[in-house]
């Protein structure tokens, strides 16, 4: 279900945010937007543009989207790189890294990406909103792509 969706059945759409110093720009102007439609975000840090470690930010969102806590989650740091790496590292969690719309579409679509990482250096906030809405609209589509994520699953059970 896409986030239209979601809002047509009453329910509310949680998502947990995370960033480093290289990100906390670009995800305070994302907690701002998704604030402004609707979706209820759980702002996991940083709170400047201090020097941090992304690890100790992607893992606290991931976490929060494995154990359900949190629907989804958008993760930013200077090249969405690191992020995406350290999310992964988190079991039930699938983190794509999208520069595009096409890569955001994809990502929900056939992979069911569960955790979005953006670019704060590489991705204006224009672009980070088509990015945004594209990835939470988007319905996974299930049948052949199912079979794909279920073998992503299985790695992360025998591993």
């Amino acid at each position: 279900m896409g986030l239209a969706d979601l809002h047509k059945l009453g329910e509310y759409v949680k998502v947990a945010l995370g960033a480093d110093h290289a990100g906390y720009e670009l995800k305070e102007k994302v907690k701002k937007y998704l604030s402004s439609k609707g979706v209820e975000t759980i702002d996991m840090g940083t709170n400047s543009t201090e020097s941090v470690d992304y690890p100790d930010f992607a893992t606290q969102v991931a976490l929060m989207v494995s154990k359900r806590e949190a629907d989804w989650g958008v993760l930013v740091c200077k090249s969405g790189i690191g992020m995406s790496i350290a999310a992964n590292k988190i079991a039930g969690v699938r983190a794509a890294l999208s520069h595009t719309v096409e890569d955001a579409q994809l990502a929900r679509g056939h992979n069911d990406a569960n955790v979005l990482a953006l670019s704060g250096a590489f991705t204006t906030e224009e672009e980070a909103k088509k990015i945004i809405d594209t990835w939470l609209e988007t319905k996974f589509e299930g049948g052949r792509h199912e079979r794909r994520v279920s073998k992503i699953k299985n790695l992360e059970d025998k591993s």
